[in-house]
């Protein structure tokens, strides 16, 4: 029986900064994890350059069943703290719109990054290990079987992640230590995923593969702006991503493909200047021609503005501007980003992130109830939340 402080089960982003801070307070840290390497979500994200933060960070970037649980740990391991890590390792970055933050080189400067204060700190990761059983022998006592060792520990940590991106070895294993424990875990699904479509309109759009647009798209309970992708299997790029965290199945979702113009008054002048010219040759200028083709009648193309009613320019209008459709689902959790649910926060406290019930057991990262968005915000969380169970642990 191995007798160790702290177990984190989990070398994931929140998980080594975990231990990165439980090894400065001189804790004995033990890193479990399944996978064949650390930090594999890390290297894989940001299309390989790791969106490790954004400059613009508040509780607003976020949805929880418990909205404010957030603001503790981002207001005690901010944005600002990451950035100054990442510095002082001398790590190339830059700014991308919305104030992301992204690597110049690679991901793995982060994770080097983390491997690096793990070492000084003198964390033991072990990986290709499975989790067998956890026990709660008493408060603060906890015996972890693997299929390698035992341990036994004060602290433990579960950073173990959601159930986004499976091929990189997501599992439900979280939420089962919570619900082992009692712990209330709120129903999960993708976020930060793309729409499929049903048939008909997969149809009707299938022409229209790779073309990008920024777009105001709005849901039931929010809108982004930024652009739209349309997919072979349906609609992508970030403002669907966005929305995607606040859709539930059966909404339909409008989109506004012209949002600096006021189409209407665009066309009403038109119409007033240039009688003759035909409604396509004024549409072609604004959006992509195969996308006016599929979205405007030919018929009505072809017709020049004095020949167009008002009740027609309006149709015009509401197809562009108003553009409603209902998505048949999502890609699921094979593309998602992140996952929405996860582990009660109500069951958490916001400046340790441990269990109110049962002492010595933590949960970070992703596999609580909180989802950032795109943007930077989900590794931030894991920072932040991670940094704060560090000071307890």
């Amino acid at each position: 029986m191995n007798k160790v402080d702290v177990i984190i089960i989990g070398a994931s982003a929140s998980g080594l900064m975990c231990a990165i801070e439980a090894g400065k307070r001189g804790r004995d840290v033990v890193v479990l994890d399944h996978a064949n390497k650390a930090g594999k979500k890390i290297l894989m994200s940001g299309g390989g350059r790791c969106n490790f933060t954004n400059y613009d960070v508040s509780s607003e970037n976020y949805t929880s069943h418990n909205p404010h649980f957030v603001k503790s740990a981002l207001s005690r391991f901010t944005q600002w703290d990451i950035i100054a890590m990442v510095e002082a390792y001398k790590i190339p970055y830059h700014e991308r719109e919305h104030g992301q933050l992204f690597c110049d080189n690679s991901s793995r400067d982060i994770l080097n990054l983390l491997l690096n204060e793990c070492e000084k700190v003198k964390t033991d990761i072990q990986l290709k290990t499975e989790i067998l059983n956890i026990e709660k022998k008493a408060d603060h006592h906890y015996r972890v079987n693997t299929d390698k060792e035992d341990y036994h520990c004060q602290s433990l940590v579960i950073a173990s992640g959601g159930l986004s991106i499976p091929k990189m070895g997501a599992s439900p294993f979280g939420y089962k230590v919570a619900e082992q424990f009692n712990i209330k875990v709120w129903p999960t699904s993708a976020g930060l995923v793309p729409f499929t479509l049903h048939k008909e309109d997969k149809e009707t759009l299938s022409d229209l593969s790779g073309i990008a647009i920024n777009s105001i798209v709005t849901s039931k309970r929010k809108s982004f702006r930024e652009n739209i992708l349309f997919t072979h299997r349906g609609l992508s790029g970030p403002a669907i991503l966005q929305i995607s965290s606040y859709w539930s199945a059966g909404e339909e979702i409008e989109m506004n493909l012209l949002p600096d113009n006021d189409l209407l008054e665009d066309l009403q002048k038109a119409a007033k200047e240039q009688p003759q010219i035909k409604l396509k040759t004024l549409l072609y200028k604004l959006l992509p021609k195969r996308l006016i083709n599929v979205f405007i009648k030919a018929e009505l193309l072809d017709k020049t503005l004095q020949e167009i009613s008002h009740k027609q320019f309006l149709q015009v209008v509401t197809s562009l501007q108003s553009w409603s459709i209902k998505p048949n689902g999502t890609e699921g959790y094979r593309t998602a980003e992140v996952t929405l649910g996860g582990v009660d926060c109500n069951a958490l406290s916001s400046k340790t992130m441990e269990c109110q019930a049962v002492p010595g057991l933590y949960f970070i990262g992703e596999v609580m109830d909180i989802t950032g968005w795109l943007g930077g915000y989900n590794f931030q969380w894991a920072w932040s939340s991670g940094w704060c169970a560090g000071q307890h642990v």
